[in-house]
């Protein structure tokens, strides 16, 4: 069987949430950070809902350093922006890096802020080396929020920088 079949193969079933056969292919000798034809890891394409799946693939290897071809993007991007709180808290926990830009500037503050996942901010704020950096346009997260009408986030965001002045 060929390496990119194999890398396929863990890819789908990593991006179907199916974590037995993740585990399966990876015990039969796959590539934790083989690349699949679209040029992506299973910990890219995994199924952020579930947080098990997640750390299974951190676990067994998998970088969460590896950057979308296209734009540039972490998976921490990526749960931070679909409001995974669960499966950011498992990257934080695997050392996955809160403090990495794209290619517009945008950390994964940003990306939650301006979807008003409160509960990723509350994760991330903490662990953001400077929560008030904009992006390349300029923005901070707060005003991110604040512009997209997440008066909660944008709110917390103003409050938890408050405290720390």
């Amino acid at each position: 069987m060929a390496d990119s079949s194999v890398a396929d193969k863990l890819c789908n079933a990593s991006a179907n949430g199916n974590l037995p056969e993740v585990l399966f292919l990876l015990e039969n000798g796959a590539d934790i950070n083989g690349f699949n034809k679209f040029n992506r890891t299973a910990l890219q394409v995994v199924k952020l809902g579930n947080p098990a799946l997640v750390q299974a693939l951190l676990v067994a290897g998998a970088d969460p350093s590896v950057r979308d071809p296209v734009l540039s993007l972490t998976v921490m991007h990526d749960a931070a922006r679909e409001g995974f709180a669960d499966s950011v808290r498992v990257l934080v926990d695997h050392g996955a890096d809160t403090n990495v830009v794209d290619e517009h500037g945008n950390l994964p503050l940003h990306l939650a802020a301006k979807e008003g996942h409160l509960e990723v901010i509350q994760l991330l704020i903490g662990l953001t080396a400077n929560p008030q950096a904009p992006n390349d346009l300029g923005y901070t997260a707060a005003q991110l929020a604040f512009n997209h009408g997440k008066m909660d986030t944008a709110n917390y965001i103003q409050e938890y920088l408050s405290s720390c002045a």
